[in-house]
């Protein structure tokens, strides 16, 4: 139970830092930054288990690998959206 609730915060906070990175804060709510960092934290685990290091060492450690993750999935999805520009 409790380790659901650990990666549902994880997760927001991800997604939430990542938004801010990536410049879509303004058009993320919260349950979109939640999922944003859960799948982040998927990819940002892989790439980092592909060199060898284990993604959960610590709860700083899993945070900086999911908002990785969340980065790079905010990227790929702005490839093949359109993103107005002012």
């Amino acid at each position: 139970m409790w380790t659901i609730i650990f990666w549902l915060i994880i997760g927001g906070l991800a997604g939430w830092i990542a938004s801010m990175i990536m410049g879509k804060n303004a058009q993320m709510g919260m349950l979109a930054n939640i999922i944003v960092g859960v799948i982040g934290a998927v990819i940002g685990g892989w790439i980092v288990s592909q060199f060898g290091s284990d993604p959960n060492a610590n709860w700083l450690w899993s945070l900086i690998v999911a908002t990785l993750g969340a980065v790079i999935l905010l990227w790929i999805v702005s490839l093949f959206t359109k993103t107005k520009t002012k």
